[in-house]
C-alpha cells in the first residue's frame, strides 16, 4: 500500500511539471507596426514629404504653449490640466484599466482560501470545529490566462495613451479659446470705434437735411447703417461674456465671464517642425493607442481559442478537526489534507466557444480598420493645417497692407479737413473703411492662431512614445505625477512587461 501511494505521488509530481513546463511556452505575439499598417492601409501610400513645403525639420516641442510667448495662456492651460472635471474622468479611466489588467494577471497565481467552522451537539463530546486551507491552480498550458493578461496589459496602455491625447487635446482647446476670447475683446473694441464713427456721420447727415444738401433718404440710410452698427457690437459683447464663461468651465472655474484676457494677440515667429509623414506615427498618441488596442484584440482572439482546449487544475488541502467523536478513533490523525487535479475539457456547446472565436475575429479586423481611420484622419488634419498656415499667413500679409494703406488715407483726409479741402464726411466715411479693414485683419491674425494650434495638435503635440517598460502586478499603473503636472511633461505611456 505504502509502495502504491508512493508511486501516486510521485506520479502526480511529473504530471504537475510537465503542465508546468508546458505552460510556461510563450504565447503567440501580434503583428509589428509594419505589417499592421501594409494590412490596414493596402490602398495607401505614405509620401516622403508633405504636399505643403516650407515646414521646418524636427518634432514639434512639448512645451509648445510657450512659443506663444503669452504667460497668462501658458496659467491657464496649467490650471485646465489640474483642474478639468473631464480629463480626471480620463485619469480615473487609466486607473480602471490598471484595475483590469491586475485582475486579469491575478489568474495566473495560486487562490488560497481558508475555512473554518464551529458547532456543538446536544450531547456532550459532541461538537465538532475544523479549520481547512484550500489551494487551487489553473495550469495556463494553453496560454488562455496569459493571453487574457496579455490583452488587459494593452488595454491599459491604450488608456494611457488615450489620456495623453486628452490632455495634448484640453490644452490646444484652452488656446484656442483663449485666442478667441482675445480676438473678441479687440473686435469689440474695433466695433465700437466703428459705431462711433456711423453715430457722427448720422448726425453729420441730419445737419445736412437741415440746410437742404441731403435728403430723408439719407439720414434714414445713416440711422439704419448705425442701428447694424449696434447690433452687431450686442451680439459681439454676448459672444465674448459666452467666451469667456466657456473658457473658465475648461479650466474648472465658475463661468462668470469675468476671466482678464490679454490686451493683443500673440504673433507668430516661428515655422512649425512637421517633421516626415512617416514619423507622424510615432508621435500621435491616438495612433498608439489604437495600434495597442488591435494587440489587445490580437490577444482576445488567442484567449477565445484556448477555451476551446481543456483545462487542468491542480488542488490542494491542510486541515485541523478538533472533537472528541474523531479522536476516539485509532486511525484518526491531524492534520489532515490531500492533493489532486482536475481537467475539464469541453465536449458540447451548442457552438457557443467557436461563436466567440468568430466574434473575437470580427473585433480584431475592427480594431484594424479603426487604426486605419485613425492614421488617415491624422494625415489629413496635418495637411490641412499646413494648408491652412500657408494660406492664412499669405492673407495676412495682404491684410496688414491693405491696413497700412488705409491708415494713410485716413491720414490725408483728416490732413485735407484741416485746411478745408475736404468735408468731415469723406473723413468719416474712410474711417469706416479702415475700421472695417482692421476687423478683417483681426479675424485672420485670430484664426491663424488657431490653426497653428490645430497644426501643433495634428503633429502630436510634442508627445513621444516611450519604450515600454515592466510594471509589477501589484501596481495599479494610474497616471504618473509626470502625467498630471504640466503640459511642459507630458504623460509617459508605459506598457506593463510581456509573459
Amino acid at each position: 500500500m505504502k509502495r502504491f501511494r508512493r508511486a501516486k505521488r510521485t506520479a502526480l509530481i511529473a504530471t504537475a511539471v510537465m503542465i508546468a513546463l508546458l505552460s510556461s511556452c510563450s504565447l503567440k505575439r501580434p503583428p509589428g507596426q509594419e505589417a499592421l499598417r501594409r494590412e490596414a492601409l493596402p490602398h495607401a501610400t505614405i509620401p516622403e514629404h508633405w504636399k505643403v513645403s516650407g515646414s521646418a525639420e524636427g518634432a514639434v516641442p512639448a512645451d509648445w504653449v510657450v512659443t506663444f510667448g503669452d504667460d497668462l495662456l501658458s496659467h491657464l492651460v496649467e490650471e485646465a490640466l489640474t483642474y478639468n472635471a473631464d480629463l480626471q474622468a480620463g485619469a480615473a479611466r487609466v486607473q480602471q484599466a490598471a484595475g483590469y489588467m491586475k485582475a486579469a494577471g491575478g489568474a495566473l497565481y495560486p487562490a488560497v482560501s481558508v475555512i473554518g467552522k464551529g458547532s456543538r451537539g446536544m450531547g456532550e463530546g459532541t461538537g465538532i470545529n475544523f479549520i481547512t486551507a484550500l489551494a487551487s491552480w489553473e495550469i495556463d498550458v494553453w496560454g488562455r490566462v496569459r493571453a487574457g493578461r496579455a490583452a488587459a496589459e494593452e488595454q491599459f496602455v491604450s488608456a494611457e495613451a488615450d489620456y495623453a491625447s486628452a490632455r495634448l487635446s484640453l490644452a490646444a482647446l484652452v488656446a484656442r479659446s483663449w485666442f478667441l476670447a482675445v480676438q473678441g475683446v479687440l473686435q469689440e473694441r474695433t466695433a465700437r470705434q466703428m459705431l462711433e464713427s456711423s453715430e457722427q456721420l448720422l448726425e453729420l447727415t441730419k445737419s445736412k437735411r437741415k440746410v437742404g444738401a441731403a435728403g430723408d433718404q439719407d439720414v434714414a440710410l445713416a440711422r439704419a447703417d448705425a442701428g447694424s452698427l449696434r447690433d452687431s457690437l450686442l451680439k459681439l459683447e454676448q459672444a465674448n461674456a459666452q467666451s469667456r464663461g466657456a473658457l473658465e468651465v475648461l479650466v474648472g472655474r465658475y463661468p462668470s465671464g469675468e476671466i482678464k484676457v490679454a490686451e493683443a494677440l500673440a504673433r507668430i515667429t516661428t515655422p512649425v517642425p512637421a517633421g516626415l509623414p512617416s514619423d507622424l506615427l510615432e508621435r500621435r498618441p491616438d495612433i498608439f493607442a489604437a495600434e495597442r488596442r488591435v494587440s489587445s484584440a490580437f490577444f482576445q482572439v488567442e484567449q477565445a481559442k484556448a477555451a476551446m482546449l481543456p483545462q487542468f487544475s491542480l488542488t490542494a488541502s491542510l486541515g485541523l478537526i478538533s472533537s472528541e467523536v474523531f479522536s476516539k478513533r485509532s486511525s484518526f490523525s491531524n492534520p489532515t489534507g490531500g492533493v489532486g487535479g482536475s481537467l475539464l475539457a469541453p465536449i458540447f456547446r451548442g457552438g457557443e466557444l467557436r461563436a466567440q472565436v468568430q466574434i473575437k475575429n470580427a473585433e480584431q479586423q475592427e480594431a484594424v480598420m479603426q487604426y486605419a481611420a485613425a492614421v488617415l484622419n491624422a494625415f489629413q488634419e496635418v495637411e490641412n493645417a499646413l494648408n491652412a498656415e500657408q494660406t492664412l499667413r499669405q492673407r495676412q500679409e495682404v491684410l496688414a497692407q491693405v491696413v497700412n494703406d488705409y491708415e494713410r488715407v485716413v491720414e490725408i483726409s483728416e490732413s485735407q479737413y484741416k485746411v478745408g479741402k475736404t468735408d468731415l464726411l469723406s473723413v468719416l466715411q474712410q474711417r469706416l473703411r479702415l475700421y472695417s479693414a482692421q476687423s478683417t485683419s483681426l479675424s485672420v491674425q485670430g484664426e491663424r492662431l488657431v490653426q497653428r494650434v490645430n497644426l501643433y495638435l495634428a503633429l502630436g503635440g510634442g508627445w513621444t512614445k516611450k519604450e515600454p517598460k515592466a510594471v509589477p502586478l501589484g501596481e495599479t499603473g494610474a497616471p504618473s505625477e509626470e502625467a498630471s503636472s504640466s503640459l511642459k511633461h507630458q504623460a509617459s505611456v508605459t506598457a506593463p512587461g510581456r509573459p
